[in-house]
């Protein structure tokens, strides 16, 4: 309900997504979530406002538990408002970072950037993470991923690989599932997942789309949150 109605209505139709594996979304209003908020952008800005809210509890476990400074060049794909990558540049001085999202979004960014002193340091880019990725030495995805089904999430990942530097890592900030009958949040996530029309993922089946994309899942790094740091690598 914090995302607005659209979230609530769309609940109304699990039986359907339940029996067929389509997305409730689509079928309370007849396009797919995303189109839906492209052509809704007063809706879109409640949207984004949720995932902003919802995303500040992650930042801080996800500084803590990984080192950026390694890093010259972050990348942040898909990243919103810009708040998690000003976080990332904020703990570490040394960074220059680049946000990437559609064309609207990135304008809608320009003022946070701004106000928060970091335009110096942050490139703003509007772009299509189906068509391509900017250079950069770390490409952070959260909750990325888990907006699209196996193909798509492929196509977002060869697209980071094919335009990384030498060296570089791409951190997928997901939650990972756990086996069989363990208790974990992502599982009610994936539900909510089942109905806009996305998934979570286990282990090996981001395996799979790493491989798939022509990267290696080198390690997985838990947070104190419920998120993972799925990190991949260049597979050749």
């Amino acid at each position: 309900m914090m995302a607005g109605a659209e979230f609530y209505q769309s609940w109304g139709n699990l039986l359907h997504s339940t029996r067929t594996g389509e997305a409730g979304f689509q079928e309370r209003f007849g396009m797919p979530f995303f189109q839906y908020m492209t052509e809704h952008p007063d809706r879109h800005a409640i949207y984004d406002a949720a995932m902003m809210i919802h995303g500040v509890a992650e930042t801080e476990p996800m500084l803590d538990a990984y080192d950026f400074s390694t890093f010259r060049v972050v990348a942040d794909i898909g990243g919103g408002s810009g708040r998690m990558l000003a976080a990332i540049l904020n703990r570490y001085p040394g960074v220059e970072g680049i946000l990437f999202d559609l064309p609207a979004v990135v304008d809608r960014s320009r003022t946070v950037i701004s106000e928060l002193g970091l335009c110096e340091r942050c490139r703003l880019i509007g772009g299509d993470f189906f068509a391509s990725a900017p250079a950069a030495d770390a490409y952070v995805l959260r909750h990325i991923l888990h907006d699209w089904d196996d193909a798509e999430a492929v196509a977002i990942l060869g697209n980071c690989r094919h335009a990384m530097n030498p060296g570089g890592r791409v951190l997928v900030v997901e939650t990972v599932i756990p086996p069989l009958n363990e208790p974990c949040f992502g599982k009610w996530l994936d539900l909510m997942m089942l109905i806009v029309g996305g998934r979570e993922r286990t282990e090996e089946q981001y395996r799979q789309l790493f491989s798939q994309a022509g990267l290696i899942l080198s390690r997985i790094v838990p947070t104190a949150h419920e998120v993972s740091i799925i990190e991949g690598i260049r597979a050749t």
